[in-house]
């Protein structure tokens, strides 16, 4: 009987794990540029003395989903979203480079442009920061050009170009705050042939169908390993019994 609780706790577990795991890409349904989180579920034999005829599951983080999320316009001046397989580099607050998909852009009161959860957009030569304006176009190319106050509109200043990288998804890690990093650690170098989409943001690439799916097969596959268990021990307690009867 201790085996097949140890078994089936174990497996209860790792659902919980995985049920986490969904609960929070529900919770970012609407988190513009959110990636999902993947789940696998891998079979390990359980270790110990005789033949090994028990496995139990184990969930593993898979990585992020790199589907693309629905683009919608908006209007708004600093809303971004990356064309292609594209990523806007930012500063990770360990002063790291990191990538996003999130173009919901703002600019602080000490003129830093910055996401919508508050890293620094990258430049060419850091963090890049924008003077006082009248009014802000962001160029296909990740070009920033703004009409300084009191100048007519025909007059744009260029004062940074966003750094837009591009490289394969297996190349790519997400950590836990969400940012994208190169594997290795090392930054990526810019890439030409990203654009940009000025006045329009990337959704979550979250299915809240599959995620709602998702959630009730998790919860029935936990219901059955509880079921599974209290079977276990009803039946070690009506050996016990049969025992005692001897």
């Amino acid at each position: 009987m201790d085996r097949v609780v140890f078994v089936m706790a174990s497996g209860a577990k790792q659902i919980l794990q995985a049920q986490a795991r969904n609960s929070h890409n529900l919770a970012n349904i609407n988190t513009v540029g959110f990636q999902a989180d993947l789940t696998n579920f891998a079979a390990q034999m359980v270790n110990g003395s005789g033949h090994e005829s028990r496995t139990y599951a184990v969930a593993q983080e898979a990585g992020a989903s790199f589907e693309k999320g629905t683009i919608q316009s908006t209007g708004r001046q600093l809303d971004v979203a990356v064309a292609g397989n594209g990523l806007l580099s930012v500063q990770a607050p360990d002063g790291s480079e990191a990538y996003t998909r999130a173009g919901n852009l703002h600019v602080n009161i000490n003129g830093q442009l910055l996401t919508g959860a508050g890293y620094p957009v990258l430049g060419d030569s850091g963090p890049i920061l924008i003077p006082e304006y009248q009014n802000l176009e962001i160029g296909v190319d990740g070009t920033i050009s703004v009409q300084p106050i009191g100048q007519q509109a025909s007059t744009l200043a260029e004062v940074g170009r966003i750094k837009m990288v591009s490289t394969d998804a297996n190349e790519l890690v997400k950590g836990r705050d969400g940012l994208l990093r190169a594997r290795g650690g090392q930054s990526l170098e810019p890439a030409s042939d990203v654009e940009l989409i000025s006045g329009a943001l990337e959704s979550s690439n979250v299915s809240g169908v599959e995620a709602m799916v998702n959630m009730i097969d998790l919860a029935r596959s936990f219901e059955l390993s509880v079921q599974i268990m209290q079977t276990a021990k009803e039946m070690d307690e009506g050996t016990t019994k049969l025992m005692e009867i001897g």
